[in-house]
Order: structure tokens, then C-alpha cells, then sequence
């Protein structure tokens, strides 16, 4: 008993430390952080591209909570410009990855060095090695685009070509007994193409390799062109390889071979004696901070969303983190929030998302009508995808930018289910069900397949949802529905072919995009605007209370302890969290899975 007692106490003060001293040593933290040191009259800066990359930043300040937070493109962008007006920083010092960088964010990144490096200011890059992982030779291009290209000794250039390898299932499937009962609108609609087939079909085949050699083909003509080469010259020097980082330098594909520490120190001794090398994210946390999100005069709003769409809102989840997807009411909520605003002239829709649920697209598309029946042009900025519901929510718009390499289109649905009934019997398992109503009611159990009247009521559902969409993108697009379904058939298309076929405005990135904003407002492009976030970033006091989903007597209990342990601002921002707790509204699952782009 006396044991017992006092592991009850253990885990009883667990809870108390958990609970009460965890939140409040947070609050305190967020409280008495301070602001980032300004960075020094000479400044190197060094970006890492080696670690992960998102296209945005999350709203949420403690998005990433506990682990290192990736840079993200849309950041990357901002901060090389503030630093081109920087008088301090002085040149940049950018660490290639070894691979796997998206190439629609390496168009995005190539850009900004370019422009950085059109501000007279020198940019070095350096790699410890390339090797063929992912699909683009996105990597290299990064590379080529700085003043010059170092590589560390003995490393390894293997630039050669993309690969992409499938994994197909069916043959598994068949023996084990399972069944993938889908339908597809239409042939180039080929997610689940794995599970239906032990091969490429014609279609997919077609597909993939048309947007992988779109993909390959454009960077490589990017890096000729900063390489200041032949585009075939450089594509069969590359071809030939793998190349040691000495074969490189003696083929012209790299400038010079060192050291990361003597690439920085080249910079910094042309920088000046008593330039220092400054990390990226905390220059970048120095002058965004008090970059301003509001003001007077006209602005211009940015909304971002970037994941999975997906019905919802993202103020349900945990504050210590957000969500991975694109919540629609968020993101509907932000266009209508952006329309009311007298000071928003336009908006630059950020999207990047490989697709979702229709009726979240909807919902997010339903706000971009808003917005523009409000006299707000909405120009779509399209980031690594913008494919299936990526592309719904951006076919109305009022204009739609794309990088080269950007994955788009796909415009078409698949739905269906996983048949396990048979195999489960295989081992004595069996799965029975009752229903009470229509025979589609027992539609999507995953005992046995479709009846044929089940078949052909979901056929009917994706031909409806197909429907719709070629309708948004016809109306949207300025096509007739004949065209949109000649280029349509779920086929994914790269942004250079995208733009060839009219489904794409122009090639470029947010810049690009935040110039025609500010033209089909009538705006001055020679003067700067207001940019406002929508919805805004979020405070590490509302994260907190959102995250604890304290109620007003637990926040006090708090207070009384901040008090107690003498720390006025604690206290302070434990008496502004104590307002009614938001409240937790349940979601109930549906029975039968959302048709999916």
C-alpha cells in the first residue's frame, strides 16, 4: 500500500510538471525572448539547402515544435531581397544538397540568386557531392546559378538523368486474395494505378515521362545557360559522367574545388577583414521581424496554402503544431476576411498542393469568386504542385503563374475501396455486415466488390465530380468544355507545357506574381505596397491557449503560480490567456471515403 501511495504521488506530480510547469515555462520563454541581434556591417550570410525545404512558413509559431524548422521557398525569396537592399551583407555563401530538392523550388531559389547576384553581390556555391536521388537534376541547377561553383574535394558529381521507379502491386494482390475496386476519370488519372496494374499502362507511361524529360529538359537548359554552354554540350558532358569533383572542374561543369570553410573564407576576405559569417535562418529572423504585415496606403494580401486539402479548420488541432493540409475554412475564410479589406487592392494566392477533397476545393474556390466579385484580382502563385484539387482551387482565378517545373493540371477524380473480405477468410476471418436502408448504403464495406448497381452509382458520382471540374476550368480557363477535356484525362502537366496548353498565364514566381497583382490593381509597380498575410502569423499566446485549451479557472491556477514564483510577465500573459476556452468541436468520420484528385 505504502508503495502504491507513493507511486501515485510520482505520477501525480508527473502530471503537475507536465501540465503546470512545461506550459508555463513556455509562456515565460515566449515572454522573455529577446530580438535577434542586428546583423554585423560585414556580413557573409550561409544558407543551408541540405536540410528539408517547404514552399511556406507555418502561421503557427510553434510549428516544428522541439525540432530544427525547415527554411521554406516562400522565406528564402523574401529575406535574399531584403538582404539585395542590405548595404551590410555583403555576399552569400549557399550549400548545395546532395539531392532530393523540388525542382519547382529550385526555379523559385535559381531566381532569387540571380536577382541577388544582380544587385552586385557575389554568391558562391558549394556541394558535397550531387548524387541521383529524386527525379530532377534540380541540385546542380542551384548550383550553376551562383558567380561561381566550388565542390569539395574528391566528391561526386553524378548528374546523369532522372529516374522514377513505381511499385506496382497488383500481382501481390491477386495471390493474397485483395482487391482494389476504383474508377478513374480518366486514363492519365494514375494514382492508383499500383494497386490496379503490375505495369505502366500506355496512358501512364505517356504521362510520366512526358512531364520527367519537361522537368529535365528545363533545367538543364537553366544551367547552360549560367554555365555560359551549349545546351547539348553540356547535356552530353553531363550524360557521360559520373564525374569526380576534379573531372568536373576540368570539363567546365564547376568553377573550383575546397573546402565549405575555404569557400566562406573566400567570401569573407572579399567581403573584409572583419566580415563574419551569419546563418541564414537567424539573419532572417533579424529583419523579417520587423518586416510590417499592415500600415496605410494600398496593399496587397497573400494567401498561402500548401499540403493535402482537406474540409476543416487548422485552430482544432494541437497548438504546438499545425496540420499538414490545406484546411478550407481557413483558407475560404481568408479570401472573404481579404475582400472586406477597403486596404486590399489584390491578392497573390500561394498554392501548393499534389490535390485533396472536392468539396474543400470547393469551398476554398467559392472564396476566390468572393474575392474577385469584391474587385480583388487574385493572381495564383503555383509553388512545387499545383495538380488536381491544387488546380481547382486556382482555375478561376485572374491570372495563374507557374515555375517551369511546376507539376500541374491532372484534372480528374478516382474513387473506389480495398476489398480485404477474401483474404481475411484465408485466415479464418470473416467480415459480415447488416444495413438498414438502400442497397449503396453497404456500398463501401470492404467485404466484397461493388454490385453492379453500386458500380454504376459511383461511376455516376465521379462523372458528376469530372463534370464540375472541367466546367470551373473551362469558365475559369476561357476554354470551351471540348478543349479542357482534350487536355484534361487526369494527365499531370508540367507549368512550361501548362502554359502552352492555356492552363497557365505565365512562367515565374511569387515575384512574378506580386507584379501582376499590383497591375491588375492599377498600382504603381515602381512603388512599394503594403503585403498583408492572411490569416496573420500566429501569436505564441493564442498558440499556448489554443495548444493547453485552457478554461479560465485552470489559467488562473497558473497566474496564481507565475505570481508566487515572482515573474511579473508570466503573470501578465497568463492573465491575457485567461479568456473563454475555445471550444472542441468533434468531427464525426465518414462512413464512406471522398472521391480524390
Amino acid at each position: 500500500m505504502k508503495q502504491f501511495l507513493i507511486t501515485l504521488a510520482g505520477v501525480f506530480a508527473g502530471l503537475i510538471l507536465f501540465f503546470v510547469g512545461l506550459p508555463f515555462l513556455l509562456i515565460v520563454m515566449a515572454a522573455g525572448a529577446s530580438r535577434p541581434a542586428p546583423p554585423p556591417a560585414r556580413t557573409v550570410l550561409e544558407i543551408d539547402l541540405r536540410q528539408g525545404i517547404a514552399d511556406q512558413e507555418p502561421a503557427n509559431p510553434f510549428a516544428g515544435f522541439g525540432v530544427s524548422r525547415p527554411l521554406s521557398v516562400m522565406s528564402i525569396v523574401q529575406t535574399l531581397h531584403r538582404a539585395e537592399q542590405d548595404d551590410r551583407v555583403k555576399a552569400l555563401l549557399v550549400r548545395v544538397p546532395e539531392g532530393g530538392l523540388p525542382p519547382a523550388a529550385a526555379d523559385e531559389i535559381r531566381g532569387a540568386l540571380k536577382a541577388f547576384r544582380a544587385s552586385g553581390k557575389r554568391v558562391i556555391a558549394h556541394s558535397q557531392g550531387i548524387y541521383p536521388f529524386g527525379v530532377s537534376s534540380a541540385a546542380y541547377m542551384v548550383g550553376a546559378a551562383a558567380d561561381e561553383f566550388w565542390m569539395q574535394p574528391n566528391s561526386s558529381l553524378q548528374v546523369t538523368g532522372v529516374n522514377v521507379e513505381d511499385t506496382f502491386l497488383k500481382r501481390a494482390f491477386d495471390k493474397y486474395g485483395l482487391q482494389a475496386d476504383y474508377q478513374q476519370r480518366y486514363e492519365y488519372k494514375n494514382a492508383v494505378n499500383q494497386y490496379l496494374y503490375s505495369d505502366y499502362t500506355p496512358a501512364h507511361r505517356e504521362a510520366e515521362l512526358g512531364w520527367m524529360t519537361s522537368i529535365y529538359t528545363s533545367e538543364l537548359a537553366a544551367a547552360a545557360a549560367d554555365r555560359k554552354m551549349p545546351f547539348q554540350i553540356l547535356r552530353a558532358t553531363l550524360e557521360a559522367g559520373p564525374w569526380g569533383a576534379e573531372d568536373a572542374k576540368a570539363r567546365r561543369l564547376i568553377d573550383r574545388t575546397g573546402q565549405a570553410e575555404e569557400a566562406a573564407a573566400a567570401l569573407q576576405r572579399a567581403a573584409g577583414d572583419d566580415a563574419k559569417l551569419v546563418d541564414f535562418a537567424e539573419y532572417k529572423a533579424s529583419v523579417l521581424r520587423g518586416a510590417r504585415s499592415g500600415g496605410g496606403g494600398p496593399a496587397i494580401a497573400v494567401i498561402q496554402a500548401e499540403g493535402a486539402i482537406e474540409t476543416g479548420s487548422d485552430k482544432h488541432s494541437g497548438g504546438f503544431g499545425s496540420s499538414s493540409g490545406i484546411k478550407s475554412d481557413d483558407v475560404a475564410k481568408a479570401f472573404y476576411d481579404a475582400a472586406k479589406d477597403d486596404a486590399v487592392k489584390a491578392i497573390v494566392f500561394r498554392v501548393s498542393s499534389p490535390g485533396g477533397s472536392d468539396t474543400a476545393s470547393e469551398q476554398i474556390l467559392a472564396g476566390v469568386r468572393a474575392a474577385k466579385a469584391a474587385g480583388k484580382p487574385v493572381v495564383v502563385s503555383m509553388g512545387t504542385y499545383a495538380a488536381s484539387g491544387g488546380y481547382w482551387i486556382s482555375s478561376e482565378a485572374s491570372e495563374i503563374v507557374a515555375q517551369p517545373t511546376t507539376l500541374t493540371g491532372s484534372i480528374g477524380v478516382f474513387g473506389g475501396k480495398f476489398v480485404i473480405g477474401p483474404a481475411l477468410a484465408r485466415f479464418g476471418i470473416d467480415l459480415r455486415d447488416l444495413t438498414v436502408g438502400g442497397t449503396y448504403a453497404s456500398a463501401f464495406n470492404s467485404a466484397e466488390p461493388f454490385t453492379p448497381a453500386q458500380r454504376a452509382q459511383v461511376s455516376n458520382w465521379m462523372d458528376r465530380i469530372y463534370a464540375g471540374f472541367v466546367d470551373r476550368v473551362a469558365r475559369g480557363r476561357r476554354l470551351s468544355h471540348d478543349q479542357v477535356r482534350q487536355i484534361a484525362k487526369g494527365r499531370v502537366w508540367t507549368g512550361e507545357q501548362a502554359v502552352r496548353l492555356g492552363l497557365v498565364d505565365k512562367l515565374g514566381g511569387y515575384d512574378l506574381a506580386l507584379r501582376e497583382a499590383k497591375a491588375k490593381a492599377g498600382l504603381d509597380p515602381s512603388k512599394a505596397v503594403t503585403i498583408k498575410r492572411y490569416p496573420g502569423p500566429e501569436s505564441a499566446v493564442e498558440a499556448l491557449r489554443r495548444a493547453l485549451g485552457v478554461s479560465s479557472a485552470s489559467v488562473k491556477t497558473l497566474a496564481a503560480a507565475a505570481w508566487v514564483m515572482g515573474d511579473p510577465r508570466a503573470q501578465t500573459i497568463l492573465d491575457t490567456l485567461a479568456e473563454t476556452r475555445m471550444r472542441s468541436e468533434g468531427r464525426a468520420a465518414a462512413l464512406a471515403p471522398t472521391p480524390r484528385f
